[in-house]
């Protein structure tokens, strides 16, 4: 007898939340029909689509649910996926049974590598606090669309197996929050007294030693995070111009 069907064919419900125009439809799309829709059609209220696949030698039957996006939380990158959280827990109403959820974090339209959002290194970094897989997807390229549902539905039919407890991923991702939160302000900066986290007027021995603790974080040599080369870079220029104006 084939192996496939010694196992229980088991049944899980996905549930797509995220802002309006994120693209979670045309993730869904793209997976399940190999298509790409390129004009922008909001969904109204909950979409909603059934589907077979098969994962660690078990046939899945998978309920989609394609929640519309929310206006309130539009404003806001990753803060807004708290909300969504907090929406989520509420709706729940059980702490425990967040527990039993597989979280995939998706930072989609990444073919449109000039107009980002949010960095991978800030989504990476959220997504490991929580636990959670995250995942870089283009939905018009097909860009990680196949390996993001495929960790899905092995996290699912693991979570089945283990009587329903989600296992939590913990990857050491080589920087810290600190190093994170250095990247973001300097590129994120408005003038070069921002960038360094001063004052307008601060004296010369006050952006050197701002320089330094930002040089300790950010330096190549002890820094692998996503855009700390770039981020180093402005540090260097920001010291340089602010000092050349004292």
């Amino acid at each position: 007898m084939d192996k496939i069907r010694l196992k229980k064919t088991i049944r899980v419900k996905v549930i797509s939340m995220g802002n309006a125009e994120t693209g979670k439809s045309c993730i869904i799309k793209r997976y399940c029909e190999k298509r790409f829709v390129s004009k922008y059609l909001s969904t109204i209220g909950i979409d909603y689509g059934v589907t077979k696949v098969l994962a660690k030698d078990r046939e899945v039957k998978v309920n989609i649910f394609d929640m519309a996006g929310h206006p309130i939380f539009y404003e806001g990158k990753l803060r807004c996926l708290d909300s969504w959280l907090a929406e989520m827990k509420q709706e729940i109403g059980d702490p425990s049974e967040m527990e039993k959820v597989v979280f995939c974090l998706c930072a989609n339209k990444v073919d449109r590598t000039s107009q980002r959002a949010v960095e991978e290194y800030e989504g990476h970094a959220w997504a490991n606090s929580k636990g959670f897989h995250y995942f870089e997807t283009s939905a018009a390229s097909g860009d990680g669309i196949s390996e993001l549902f495929e960790k899905l539905f092995q996290g699912l039919v693991t979570a089945y197996e283990n009587g329903g407890k989600v296992e939590r991923i913990n990857t050491t991702l080589g920087y810290t929050k600190e190093q994170i939160d250095a990247i973001q302000r300097l590129k994120s900066g408005t003038d070069d007294w921002k960038r360094l986290g001063l004052l307008p007027g601060a004296n010369k021995d006050e952006i050197n030693k701002a320089y330094r603790k930002y040089a300790v974080l950010l330096h190549p040599d002890k820094n692998i995070a996503p855009g700390s080369e770039e981020a180093f870079k402005i540090l260097v220029s920001a010291r340089t111009n602010l000092l050349k104006n004292r």
